[in-house]
């Protein structure tokens, strides 16, 4: 990971002589007096996944997050002899490895939502509805694919594990507003293709072999919805958002949404309480499993903890009580 630092001039000696006496960081440089807001001496440097949590709650105490600016990014590669010791220097794997400042961020800036959110959210759900009718599974997938709402998902997961009520209460209120404004616009603009002639009830009432299996939610949905949300929060607390496509694939969320909207607009009330249980099953089931998956991974350091060598630095894994 590659820190970007803006430090005040009279704590940079000592900031600066932490980061050098860690044998788990390395390419080190300092620019006296090159920050202008916050005004200060930037300093970079990089550090290995294992101890980013550690070095940021170092930090942290040093007042940089209160007097200076700490920016994080990931270094996709480093091929130099000293980054593989830097490397070798920290116990565990860098998978393994829990950023949790860089987590709770993300989990707010997903918490916090937009008119993107709002946008995608609809035009999946709408094009769900469009799954519905035709009894598409391609367009099913693509509902999926477009639904933005794990991000929130794991936010919720994220504040009730770490105890943050703000979180976790916005990420809720989000989910809530986003899939009501999307189920509601997919109504209307179903009525509207009601009055113009181009769908009926009959296409909702239909059999449907291949999209059949949204409004009705069985053992497997809840068994699905688990995997995804483990999945789903494992490759955001390991930093392989490439994960995530498999996981927007696999629930059913988007897809209740919009047979939702549609059942209601055309008035199939036999499908109603069934497409509302998957949307419920889906959403729930990834709760909890990102809500346990986040607490196992706590679980697992204070283990590290507990195995550590005599020999390593009592700051080489990030105690428990600071998660």
């Amino acid at each position: 990971m590659h820190l970007r630092l803006i430090v005040p001039p009279d704590r940079t000696e000592l900031v600066v002589d932490s980061l050098v006496a860690d044998e788990r960081t390395t390419n080190i440089v300092v620019l006296p007096g090159a920050a202008k807001r916050p005004a200060g001496d930037v300093v970079h440097c990089d550090v290995t996944r294992e101890a980013t949590s550690d070095i940021l709650e170092r930090l942290k105490h040093q007042g940089l997050y209160d007097h200076g600016a700490v920016s994080l990014s990931t270094v996709d590669a480093s091929p130099s002899r000293n980054a593989r010791e830097t490397e070798q220097a920290a116990p565990g794997a860098p998978d393994d490895a829990v950023v949790w400042d860089a987590v709770v961020d993300q989990g707010y800036a997903e918490a916090r939502g937009s008119w993107a959110f709002y946008a995608f959210l609809t035009l999946a759900t709408m094009i769900a509805a469009v799954a519905v009718v035709t009894d598409s599974a391609i367009l099913v997938v693509g509902a999926m694919v477009v639904g933005p709402e794990f991000g929130v998902v794991a936010a919720l997961a994220l504040g009730l594990a770490l105890g943050r009520a703000r979180l976790s209460s916005q990420a809720l209120v989000l989910l809530a507003k986003g899939f009501l404004l999307a189920i509601v616009l997919t109504m209307l603009a179903a009525v509207l293709a009601r009055a113009v002639g181009w769908i009926d009830t009959g296409d909702v009432n239909a059999a449907r072999p291949l999209t059949g299996f949204i409004w009705r939610p069985d053992k497997w949905s809840a068994v699905v919805a688990v995997l995804a949300g483990c999945a789903g929060v494992l490759s955001q607390t390991a930093g392989r958002s490439n994960a995530l496509v498999g996981v927007f694939i696999s629930v059913t969320t988007v897809p209740a949404a919009g047979d939702l909207a549609l059942s209601i607009a055309l008035w199939a009330p036999h499908q109603i309480g069934g497409s509302a249980a998957q949307l419920a099953i889906n959403l729930a089931g990834m709760t909890v499993a990102g809500v346990a998956t986040l607490l196992l991974q706590r679980i697992l350091w204070r283990w590290l903890i507990n195995r550590r060598s005599p020999s390593e630095p009592a700051e080489a894994i990030l105690p428990a009580h600071r998660t």
